[in-house]
């Protein structure tokens, strides 16, 4: 009798907590951060043109690239492939998106590519990318658009985000925003070219 008893106080604190509180508990946050649970839409002239916390694909050479997506960063479809390191099909797509990234930035080592830049992420539409991931970008950026190379990396620098109360995750990068910035940096230098 008393085993019957334990175990029925924890199922129903178990449903309690997790059926009840738990949801509930996830809506508030929802209602109380609204923002936050529509993914941080970016808008740019009066429309939404993505979100802060959702990947897009950037596959232009003239923009910066971000992680490798398993669902073509659609958020509906977000998951991992759950491939190991061993498999096959893992080796093969990894090893397709290190040639496409080396196709498209001729100077760079194959052992400089930093893993980020070819592996996908857990979720499949991770908005940021890795210091270096970026950093090993702006001479293929620089080149194609006519910039400076120091010009877009204090760009690259000014968006970096610390990690969660110094401590907590690396310094990362957002693609979207950096992309955006990239934009209006290219528009202000080819502004001042012509009006020369």
């Amino acid at each position: 009798m008393k085993i019957l008893r334990i175990n029925l106080v924890l199922l129903f604190s178990t449903i309690i907590l997790f059926g009840i509180i738990y949801p509930l508990s996830i809506c508030g946050i929802g209602l109380l951060f609204p923002n936050q649970a529509e993914g941080l839409p970016i808008i740019k002239d009066n429309r939404i043109i993505g979100y802060k916390n959702i990947g897009q694909k950037f596959s232009e050479a003239k923009y910066f690239w971000g992680r490798p997506s398993a669902c073509d960063y659609n958020p509906i479809n977000a998951s991992p492939t759950n491939f190991g390191p061993t498999n096959p099909v893992f080796i093969e797509k990894v090893k397709k998106r290190i040639r496409t990234f080396l196709i498209n930035n001729p100077d760079i080592k194959q052992s400089d590519i930093p893993s980020d830049i070819v592996t996908s992420s857990a979720s499949g539409i991770d908005p940021d990318i890795s210091i270096n991931a970026a950093l090993i970008q702006i001479p293929r950026i620089a080149k194609i658009r006519g910039i400076n190379y120091t010009e877009i990396k204090k760009l690259v620098d000014e968006k970096i985000q610390k990690p969660l109360f110094g401590i907590l995750g690396p310094e990362e990068i957002n693609v979207l925003q950096l992309n955006l910035s990239l934009d209006n940096l290219y528009e202000k230098h080819y502004y001042l070219n012509e009006h020369k």
